[in-house]
């Protein structure tokens, strides 16, 4: 529990932070070597290596020089640097690259390991994190490692002989490279920015203090109160914001009797938490009562903690004070953006995050992909989708209802009895370890690769919602984490788990079983997504619950359809805000608070209102990672047309464990390229468009 006076300070001392280092970082060094000079050495060489070398000169030389500063040496230290270590001799460039590769992947790789560790008290369920925990989580070990590349010259050495390309080369010509070219790129890539140690450390910071905000973020549902005092949840279930709220909502499509009430308590949750309005007294305390509708508190006559759980703080003497949340959500969410304003300092050719996160981590434009968004939300199959979940319900659409989930298979099941089933199958994260060789084969792993992959996943109980994290060199395991109750896994956390699962198995994949290291991965986080998807999607068959047949799988279609269109209003809220944010940096937590509150309603009215027939509404600022994971949300509505496609492709080959395998080992190369070469067609909604289209006739 937290008091009012710590959100106070906690706020005070992120504001303090976060503008301190985004105006108090010097801004890099202008380069320091005359286009001249470049030039002469590039005709030097030339002269000595031949013709054919000069396009790798030119390119490479000026790569060096863009990102050389005084302290790496004068003009004559930089020419020598470029006559002494340019490889023109094919098998001295391949030594070159099979060094580096081999170096990079043990660098990166351990630490990862030396991360992951020294967050396993924030992230994990081992108890009270000490002050100290947080210190460990912030610090990254791995902050000096570029910089220390760049002042040793390593970075310039492979900047010098490997070729950065641009997003559009990348498009144009990326068909005709082959693996190796692509290896030489992405190897180069390492090396784009030019970020000193407080840069990083600044992003790392800011990422530690999001998720222990987030990951504190608890209600305890058995003390929402209606206005006699009556409690429509169960005692001891807490639930997270947004993933636990938002599934809550979700399974109570399947309470005839009290679902409804239920779900439009939730809405008014979100509501005051988007708002902030929420009393900062409630988030994550079992010691009051709080009504949502007209925001009162008090003190609770209900002890629902499970045994053996951590006390909560008692409560001072004397009324609850009921005081709003001090817009901490805001302060976080500016405290991620003024870290990377400090990365922004040093990166001349792409001087926002906005442009990052597209250009390189993504490779899709920020204009295609909000293209891409709007002709799903445009798209005339929303209002047929919703027309049918209305004669499903048998009532108007509420907000709430972009979380319909009753075309999922199963939907109808009574989410307690699911918790039943699962918590006794998995009643700790060690049972769930055991399971997973099984669970493969029933997804459609020979035994062979199952067993393969499941040495190869780590179980381990989160404290947030959950998340995987894959290792960074061949060999190690990667992290499967998953919230496990006190009483056993329940289906929310049992459904994340699966998704979480197949992330593990994309990463356990595309790194050990890769060509090449500098290749590892997908193209971006939406291909990772949409290989959990198609996982998480059959959960239930899992559990030996349900078997896919036509109708289930035009049912399954919409599901995917209506998701895609709520994930696609969800990522314009958060691209909207990154661009205010742009144009207002020195916004006080106040001001971007009315700012979201504003691109959420104007999202909602362009694209919501017409269907539900209700305007104005915050739910789509609710999601967390809008907080904790910067700009990661149109990840989502686009992985969901790439495992759309994916899965079409893998029911069409009729061997899912193979077809996975194969798409997942084709490397982090161009997105449309990887989505061509596993599909046949490149990344767009298309497919699910037309699917939807055709789902509804058979209905």
């Amino acid at each position: 529990m937290a008091k009012n006076n710590t959100w106070a300070a906690l706020l005070t001392t992120l504001l303090c932070a976060s503008w301190s280092m985004a105006a108090q970082s010097p801004a890099p060094a202008g380069q320091a070597i005359p286009a001249t000079r470049g030039a002469q050495i590039e005709a030097e060489l030339v002269a000595k290596y031949g013709q054919a070398q000069q396009a790798r000169l030119h390119r490479g030389i000026a790569q060096v020089a863009a990102l050389w500063r005084g302290e790496d040496g004068n003009v004559d230290v930089f020419s020598g640097f470029v006559r002494d270590n340019f490889i023109a001799d094919p098998k001295a460039l391949d030594a070159l690259f099979n060094r580096y590769q081999h170096n990079l992947e043990v660098v990166f790789g351990h630490s990862q390991e030396i991360h992951r560790e020294l967050n396993t008290p924030s992230d994990l369920d081992t108890g009270p994190i000490a002050p100290y925990d947080e210190v460990f989580a912030a610090w990254d070990t791995s902050a000096h490692v570029l910089d220390d590349m760049f002042e040793n010259k390593l970075a310039f050495v492979a900047l010098l002989n490997f070729p950065l390309t641009s997003l559009d080369e990348r498009t144009r010509q990326g068909a005709t490279w082959t693996r190796r070219q692509w290896a030489d790129t992405f190897l180069a890539e390492r090396f784009r920015q030019r970020l000193p140690a407080d840069a990083n450390q600044a992003v790392a910071e800011a990422y530690a203090a999001s998720d222990r905000y987030i990951a504190r973020y608890n209600i305890w549902m058995h003390h929402l109160v209606d206005d006699k005092g009556g409690r429509l949840f169960p005692a001891g279930k807490r639930l997270l914001s947004h993933w636990n709220l938002r599934d809550e909502l979700k399974a109570n499509y399947a309470d005839k009797q009290s679902g409804l009430a239920k779900q439009r308590a939730i809405q008014k949750v979100m509501e005051r938490i988007v708002t902030q309005e929420i009393p900062a007294v409630v988030i994550d305390n079992p010691l009051v009562d709080w009504n949502p509708f007209t925001n009162t508190v008090a003190r609770s006559s209900v002890n629902d903690v499970p045994a053996g759980a951590p006390a909560p703080e008692p409560l001072p003497a004397g009324a609850v004070n009921a005081a709003r949340e001090p817009d901490l959500r805001y302060a976080t969410w500016l405290a991620n953006f003024h870290a990377m304003q400090v990365v922004d300092k040093y990166s001349p050719s792409q001087p926002t995050y906005i442009q990052r996160i597209f250009e390189n981590d993504r490779q899709l434009s920020e204009a295609r992909v909000q293209g891409m968004l709007e002709q799903v939300l445009g798209s005339p199959q929303v209002k047929a989708v919703a027309a049918q979940i209305e004669k499903r319900l048998g009532r108007k659409l509420e907000p709430f209802d972009i979380w319909y989930s009753g075309f999922r298979p199963g939907a109808g099941r009574n989410e307690a009895d699911l918790d039943v089933l699962v918590s006794k199958r998995f009643p700790t994260a060690e049972a769930y370890q055991r399971e997973i060789p099984t669970l493969l084969r029933s997804l459609g792993f020979t035994p062979e690769r199952a067993d393969y992959v499941a040495r190869h996943i780590v179980v381990d109980p989160a404290r947030g919602s959950g998340h995987a994290m894959g290792a960074q060199m061949r060999g190690e395991p990667a992290h499967l984490r998953t919230r496990v109750e006190r009483d056993g896994m329940n289906y929310k956390g049992y459904n994340i788990a699966v998704h979480e699962m197949c992330h593990n198995v994309e990463q356990t994949f595309s790194l050990n079983d890769i060509d090449y290291y500098a290749l590892h991965g997908v193209p971006n986080t939406a291909f990772t997504e949409a290989l959990a998807f198609t996982c998480q999607d059959r959960d239930l068959e899992l559990l030996g619950l349900s078997k896919p047949d036509a109708k289930s799988r035009a049912l399954q279609t919409l599901e995917t359809f209506w998701s895609t269109f709520e994930m696609s209003g969800v990522s314009l809220v958060d691209m909207q805000a990154w661009r205010w944010m742009y144009a207002h940096p020195n916004a006080r937590p106040a001001e971007m608070r009315e700012a979201v509150l504003n691109i959420a309603r104007e999202v909602w009215n362009k694209w919501y209102a017409p269907v539900f027939g209700v305007r104005d509404v915050t739910l789509l600022a609710i999601y967390s990672h809008m907080i904790n994971n910067m700009m990661y949300l149109p990840d989502y509505p686009i992985g969901f047309m790439i495992a759309f496609q994916v899965e079409a492709q893998m029911d069409k080959s009729g061997d899912f464990g193979k077809e996975f395998e194969r798409v997942a080992r084709i490397g982090s190369i161009a997105p449309d390229l990887w989505m061509t070469q596993a599909t046949g067609r490149p990344v767009g909604p298309e497919a699910l468009l037309e699917a939807a289209g055709k789902a509804l006739t058979q209905l």
